[in-house]
C-alpha cells in the first residue's frame, strides 16, 4: 500500500512501524512541542501532496493534532483506537506498538475536515439521547462511538465538534450507535 500524502508522527519508532505498513514519507514532530519550523514542514508539505495526521491516541497525541489543525487547516486525519496501541508488555502506548495491519486500516479510513459549513445533523440532544454525555457510560460510549466510526476518543463537546468536521451523516452516526447498542446486549 502505497500512501501519496505525507504522515505526521510524533518520532521516528512510529515512522519505522508506519514505514513497516506502507510506503510512505512521515514528517516527526518530536513531542508536543512543536517547532515554529516544524509547523512550517508541514504547512509546506500539505501544499506539495497534502498531509496525514497520525498521532498516538493519548492526550499529547490529541494535542498535536489540535496545533497541526489550527496552523494547517485542511489535513486530513487517520486514527486508532487505544486498545491496538498498546505495547505487548502493557508498558506503552503509541502508533509504534500497533500491528501492520491495524496501521494499513487506519490509514485506508482517512478523514478530510469539511472546508465549508453544512447544516447540523447531530445536535448534542443527539449525544445525549445515545447515552454519549451525561450518563454513567457515556465515557465509555463514546470510546465505542470512536473506535466505531474511526474518529477518535473524544470528551462530549469535542465528539459534537469532530462528528460536524468530519461530515458524519445522522445515518451513520445512528448505525454507529445501533452497533454499539448491539455490542451491549451480547
Amino acid at each position: 500500500m502505497k500512501i501519496s500524502e505525507f504522515i505526521v508522527v510524533e518520532g521516528k519508532d512510529d515512522t519505522v512501524a508506519v514505514k513497516r505498513a506502507v510506503e510512505a514519507d512521515t514528517i516527526e514532530t518530536n513531542g508536543s512541542a512543536l517547532s515554529p519550523e516544524t509547523l512550517q514542514r508541514i504547512a509546506h508539505a500539505q501544499k506539495k501532496r497534502g498531509v496525514i495526521v497520525f498521532t498516538d491516541p493519548d492526550y499529547p497525541g490529541r494535542r498535536i493534532r489540535a496545533i497541526i489543525e489550527e496552523h494547517v487547516p485542511a489535513v486530513k486525519h487517520a486514527f486508532l483506537a487505544k486498545e491496538k496501541t498498546i505495547a505487548k508488555n502493557g508498558k506503552g502506548l503509541g502508533i509504534e506498538h500497533a500491528c501492520d495491519d491495524d496501521i494499513r486500516e487506519a490509514l485506508s479510513k482517512v478523514y478530510t475536515p469539511l472546508e465549508k459549513e453544512q447544516a447540523v445533523e447531530i445536535t448534542m440532544e443527539d449525544l445525549i439521547v445515545a447515552r454519549l454525555v451525561a450518563h454513567p457510560q457515556s465515557k465509555q460510549r463514546r470510546t465505542q462511538i470512536g473506535n466505531e466510526l474511526q474518529i477518535g476518543y473524544t470528551n462530549g463537546k469535542q465528539l459534537e465538534k469532530r462528528l460536524h468536521m468530519f461530515g458524519i451523516s445522522k445515518s451513520q452516526f445512528i448505525e454507529a450507535v445501533h452497533a454499539i447498542n448491539q455490542e451491549e446486549l451480547s
